[in-house]
């Protein structure tokens, strides 16, 4: 009796304290996505803009996958995202979660 094969999921690095608001809960959420393995928030810093509402935008392309920048008020967040996805691909997802 062959026990059926989990369905892989993302896991999300949570090596930080801090956090931009709002960005765990959406990086949850991408982390159902199949292409993508591992969703890792790195730097956290101040801005001089001001985003009202979280914004996540592809910065650029990395080996195995893309960073990342999130804003949200004046605090800005690099991540990191391990993916097979292509740069389109990837924002239709991001956009499907925000």
């Amino acid at each position: 009796m062959a026990s059926t094969p989990k369905k892989s999921q993302g896991r999300v690095v949570l090596n930080h304290s801090t956090h931009v608001p709002g960005l765990i809960a959406i990086l949850h959420k991408l982390s159902v996505h199949p292409k993508i393995k591992t969703l890792t928030p790195a730097v956290i810093s101040r801005g001089r803009s001001n985003a009202p509402i979280l914004r996540l935008k592809i910065s650029v392309p990395i080996r195995g996958g893309f960073k990342l920048i999130a804003r949200k008020g004046k605090s800005v967040q690099e991540v990191f995202v391990i993916t097979d996805l292509t740069a389109e691909e990837l924002a239709e997802a991001i956009g499907a979660v925000l």
